[in-house]
């Protein structure tokens, strides 16, 4: 046989090792500048890690994780780990959380699997249906999360493909509800059942929520991505805690703009990095608002820091580039300008009420009521979540929406069922009313069920609840938020009283549970982020810390009217922490 190829062997080999290099680059296997460039939908991102690694600079773990295999490409060893009911090791832990599965060890041997749940609305069957997979797959509960969103817990990894398969035959969905990708989509919990509302939410938040599942170039982000749709509704979303914050609003005649209500654009919220969502002084047309938060997402995934995982948060491409520079590049990929009006162009928007997702409202629609339900810290059991299908379908119009208070609504409930359908609740062990303090008692899962947390949250909250509410006669609404590490999962920083876990030193080598206690936190037109007046409380201590506290404030507000919020804002931070930390207690 002669030594020379033929033309057509010569292009098939071509050919191969063209396939081969282009599948190295895809990897990641050959150095910035190799003979291929990538392509496909996970182009912008591994082009993205190129160029910090052409820079010389060094990929985070997570990053090598996703160039190595991308995780909607390793299902079937998913499969097999369930079949041998084996945990992941780290790299597949990360990978997993796409599908929506958390392996929270060492505080619990066991997966956690948050949910996605466009605008917080499922129907009553769907609930139903995730408490019998509650029961068959994890812990027999479910938790309402700050997302308005659910959690189930204690899941064997035996069971964890069953379950997201079970959630995805609710036409329910996990995917992408962890890791590098964009959250649960929240939006007005009232959203078109709201006497007061701007514009029903419901519509923009699922157009958006259905974008992202079927967009994989939307995956594998720079960090973490959450967006919000508010629509001027009775019932707070914190809307301004997202990285992008659609606000409706109405715009007057006169500036320049066709009038009516339009969205209005803020970027940047992370409140664990001390930080709202800014307005950009855009407006967005409702309908065009999905196309608008893709360019942004896509400019993040393009500048998003890849190797520095406390930094890579839309807020600092905007901190670095400036919101200009940033909205210039979302305006290239739009290939068009967009709006821009002066703030007074926005007529004020109504009024929120902090204690609309408690008790019974009436609703835009002609003899209907929503029904706030009060859960504890947001725990259902599967018993409960059964019971509370059967009331919405019943008693209601058959939806259940979660709320980003821990809650949940039932909505369209005619006012000849509204007495029926409390007894109802009732006998399930909950409740439709709350005292001043426990409707804004927030707690995120903390020690008992996450390895970052430095304490447990959801038991300290219920146990300053316990303490206080006989001793301290408040008469105001007052937010107490508990988060149990760093990640502020419960919003510590945007509470009248924040706390945050943290290991309390007892001695030079050992150390206990405990908080730093933070006051003045808020969201909303009166936005801001808490300051730390107290460090080191046991969290043995905390409940009466609490009730401390509460005391100085009832003790030395101006007068009845004056809110805590008011109370610590007249007071700078040397005064608080003074009055906090020497303030007698009121128990007698």
């Amino acid at each position: 046989m002669g030594s020379e190829f033929t033309i057509d062997q010569k292009r098939y080999l071509e050919g191969f090792a063209s396939g081969v290099t282009a599948a190295r680059a895809q990897r990641g296997a050959l150095p910035a500048g190799g003979a291929a460039q990538p392509s496909g939908p996970d182009a912008i991102h591994l082009a993205a890690q190129d160029r910090f690694t052409a820079a010389g600079k060094k990929l985070a773990e997570q990053e090598k994780w996703k160039r190595d295999e991308h995780p909607f490409d390793a299902y079937r060893r998913l499969k097999q780990q369930a079949k041998d009911n084996v945990p992941p090791k780290p790299a597949d832990n990360f990978r997993w959380r796409y599908y929506g599965l958390f392996y929270v060890a060492p505080a619990q041997t066991s997966y956690m699997c948050r949910l996605r749940i466009p605008n917080g609305v499922l129907s009553s069957w769907q609930m139903a249906g995730l408490a019998d997979i509650a029961d068959s797959c994890a812990g027999g509960y479910s938790h309402v999360t700050t997302r308005a969103n659910l959690q189930m817990r204690e899941i064997e990894p035996k069971h964890a493909v069953k379950l997201i398969e079970g959630i995805e035959s609710l036409g329910l969905w996990a995917r992408g509800s962890g890791a590098d990708n964009i959250r649960n989509v929240t939006g007005s919990a009232t959203a078109g059942i709201d006497p007061q509302e701007l514009l029903d939410t419901r519509p923009y938040a699922r157009e958006w929520h259905f974008h992202i599942l079927n967009e994989r170039a939307l995956y594998g982000l720079p960090r973490k991505f959450n967006v919000a749709f508010d629509g001027g509704g009775l019932i707070p979303t914190l809307e301004d805690t997202n990285d992008i914050a659609f606000q409706a609003v109405t715009i007057a005649d006169g500036f320049g703009v066709e009038p009516g209500v339009w969205f209005r654009l803020a970027l940047g919220g992370i409140t664990g990095h001390k930080d709202f969502a800014r307005d950009t002084g855009v407006i967005v047309r409702p309908d065009e608002a999905t196309e608008v938060a893709d360019a942004i997402v896509r400019v993040f995934i393009e500048h998003g820091d890849r190797t520095d995982r406390n930094k890579s948060r839309l807020k600092y491409v905007l901190d670095r580039m400036g919101f200009d520079g940033f909205l210039k590049l979302v305006e290239e990929k739009l290939a068009r300008k967009l709006l821009r009006v002066a703030a007074e162009a926005a007529q004020p928007r109504p009024v929120q009420d902090r204690s609309a997702h408690i008790g019974v409202h009436r609703q835009k629609q002609d003899e209907l009521s929503w029904i706030g339900v009060r859960l504890s810290l947001g725990r259902l059991s599967s018993d409960q979540m059964r019971g509370l299908a059967d009331i919405a379908r019943r008693y209601g119009d058959g939806d259940i929406r979660l709320t980003v208070w821990q809650n949940l609504l039932i909505s369209g409930v005619a006012d000849t069922r509204i007495e029926d359908a409390i007894a109802a609740i009732a006998a399930l062990g909950l409740a439709i009313e709350a005292t001043p303090l426990r409707a804004g008692l927030i707690a995120c899962t903390g020690a008992t069920g996450c390895r970052f947390g430095a304490a447990q949250t959801k038991e300290t909250a219920e146990a300053i609840a316990q303490h206080c509410e006989p001793r301290v006669a408040l008469d105001t609404p007052i937010n107490i938020h508990v988060t149990g590490c760093h990640n502020t999962c419960a919003q510590h920083y945007i509470g009248d009283i924040g706390l945050i876990g943290a290991r309390v030193p007892i001695s030079d080598e050992d150390s206990v549970n405990g908080f730093h206690i933070h006051v003045g936190g808020a969201f909303g037109d009166r936005a801001a982020i808490g300051t730390e007046v107290l460090r080191d409380v046991k969290q043995e201590d905390a409940p009466r810390v609490i009730e401390r506290m509460l005391g100085v404030y009832l003790a030395r507000r101006a007068s009845p009217a004056e809110t805590f919020l008011d109370f610590t804002r007249r007071h700078d931070e040397a005064a608080l922490k003074q009055l906090f930390a020497t303030a007698p207690e009121t128990t007698a």
